[in-house]
């Protein structure tokens, strides 16, 4: 019976550590390609290459002076700030709506809604500008709004939703027996609740708006191109580091912005991934 005991702990043992093993090889397969383009994002040479035979900062610096670069940065703001607002106006209505009433079609609704999970972007993307010349429509900043628009509205959802799971219903109707109407439950006791949902709502949207490519690539124009569609025509025309700088300022800034969220809204409590453990 000792034995067996032993036997079964050293194989419980053996068995974690086997368990730890495969996650750190799977982070460290997806966090060597950023390493390898951080390291190569400092090389002197006017060619990317690994590892830098000598150091420089000068790509990072044609990062932030790069007129295309800039171009695409404005455009990419100003798209960014109309589709996650928009988002979360829409996605928390609709994520309202779904966790707190019951009506014929309402499964078809949200599976539609949160039908772009599953949809390839670039099939998105080309039925936007297949509609839009249908229609005779320019691709100007409305198309491309609307288009991430649809493509960043189920994270609002999501991020809404669990924040309307874990509030206590017993506060509203605690309002209700004070005498508060819906509405004035509704903007007194459920949004300021809802503030780090919404926040982190948006922030996800924000993120991922200013980070679209694929679509983006099908619906933006010369002037309407955002920073990941000028970073792709940059590297048809230019084989250097810039890009590589490029992307570090990516990475740092958004590692920044959820660090960021995290230590002030508690993201572990707003998607509910503290609950699961």
């Amino acid at each position: 019976m000792r034995r067996r005991l032993i036997s079964a702990r050293i194989g419980e043992r053996l068995l974690k550590v086997a368990g730890w093993s495969v996650v750190a090889l799977i982070v460290a397969f997806i966090i060597l390609p950023a390493v390898v383009v951080a390291i190569s994002a400092f090389n002197d040479r006017a060619i990317l290459t690994f590892p830098p035979q000598s150091w420089s900062l000068r790509w990072f610096r044609r990062a932030f002076t790069y007129g295309d670069f800039a171009v695409g940065f404005q455009n990419g703001l100003i798209i960014t700030a109309f589709a996650s607002s928009i988002a979360l106006v829409v996605g928390a209505g609709f994520a309202f709506a779904i966790d707190r009433y019951s009506f014929r079609g309402k499964m078809a609704l949200e599976a539609m809604l949160t039908s772009p999970l599953v949809i390839p972007h670039f099939t998105i993307g080309l039925g936007f500008l297949i509609l839009a010349a249908q229609v005779h429509a320019t691709r100007t900043f409305a198309l491309v709004i609307v288009c991430h628009v649809v493509l960043v509205l189920p994270f609002v959802m999501r991020s809404v939703y669990v924040s309307l799971r874990n509030l206590d219903g017993r506060l509203d109707l605690a309002a209700a027996s004070l005498g508060a109407r819906p509405g004035m439950a509704l903007w007194t006791v459920t949004l300021p609740l809802l503030i780090p949902g919404l926040f982190s709502g948006w922030l996800f949207a924000a993120i991922l708006s200013f980070n679209e490519f694929t679509a983006s690539l099908f619906v933006t124009a010369q002037a309407t191109q955002t920073l990941p569609v000028a970073m792709y025509n940059y590297v048809r025309e230019y084989a250097d580091p810039t890009l590589a700088a490029l992307s570090v300022i990516y990475i740092v800034v958004t590692a920044g912005l959820l660090t960021l969220a995290n230590q002030f809204l508690g993201l572990g409590k707003v998607l509910n991934v503290e609950h699961a453990r």
